[in-house]
């Protein structure tokens, strides 16, 4: 599945461990791991970017500036508007691959023809919330760090969202959703991009591969048989294991159909296809 449709975001060119990327007027160059190939480079953006993410071997990195450039910067995509700025380990606050998942949902939700209530667990800067918020669903936007709930917030505020009938809670994803489960609250959707690994207040450690069963078992149990939206960058779980799992803890319980595959970009210097992650949807049965 390639995303299509984004002309404020382009991956101009992918060689010897880089990506060369245009967010708006600004490039940026960033690691990936995947990019095994030492193709020649013949965009003359490369000499031209803004900023250079350079890793450490301690783990980490940094930015490492070539001309002035904003703190914060827009760019938008259908009617939907993000603002980014270069953060530690790569990141600019948005995976512009993900907007195939965001059309997906927003589709959905089109065609409904009922009022449906969205889930979005590590919801991040929000874009998920958005497409949802937009489509004319009602949110609730879940995500343990303060400081992801903001940006999420002022997202939606400049996207002209900022009324619409959403939730922000900051908050541990599985925590929160065993209170719903008690409280006897549902949802129709929900949408997850889970961390591959990471470390709770208490020190617990999350390793998505041996938590994904019961945080999937968990969700099953406040969900109306609609849709969920399963994104992964862990190695581990590959589209045909994702597949898989969702086959077994979703469909005897709700029917319904699995489908699963890569999300990717295409490089516009070449035409081919990055792969950037997964994805496993479960469609209930009106969907499938």
């Amino acid at each position: 599945m390639r995303t299509a449709d984004w002309q404020d975001y382009e991956l101009i060119d992918a060689s010897s461990g880089e990506r060369l990327e245009r967010w708006g007027d600004i490039l940026l160059i960033r690691p990936d791991p995947q990019i095994i190939w030492d193709s020649e480079k013949k965009d003359p953006r490369w000499h031209n970017a803004h900023a250079r993410y350079h890793r450490s071997n301690k783990g980490g990195g940094h930015w490492e500036l070539y001309k002035k450039m904003p703190d914060v910067w827009p760019i938008s995509r259908k009617g939907l508007t993000f603002r980014l700025k270069p953060m530690g380990f790569k990141h600019t606050g948005l995976f512009p691959e993900q907007a195939v998942n965001w059309d997906y949902v927003s589709e959905i939700i089109g065609k409904a023809g009922r009022p449906v209530k969205v889930l979005n667990l590590f919801g991040y800067t929000g874009a998920a919330t958005l497409a949802c918020l937009k489509a004319g669903a009602s949110v609730t936007h879940v995500d343990a760090s303060k400081g992801m709930v903001q940006w999420a917030k002022e997202n939606a505020a400049v996207s002209g969202l900022a009324e619409r009938p959403v939730r922000w809670l900051v908050d541990d994803c599985v925590k929160f959703v065993q209170r719903e489960q008690r409280r006897g609250n549902r949802y129709d959707g929900i949408i997850m991009d889970p961390p591959s690994y990471g470390r709770g207040p208490g020190g617990e450690v999350w390793k998505l591969e041996e938590q994904m069963d019961g945080l999937l078992r968990l969700c099953l149990t406040v969900m109306e048989p609609l849709f969920l939206v399963l994104n992964s960058y862990t190695t581990g779980l590959s589209p045909s294991v994702m597949e898989y799992l969702l086959n077994v803890l979703m469909v005897p319980k709700l029917g319904g159909t699995v489908s699963a595959g890569e999300i990717g970009l295409t490089v516009t210097s070449t035409g081919m296809v990055l792969p950037c992650g997964n994805t496993a949807i479960w469609r209930g049965e009106g969907l499938c």
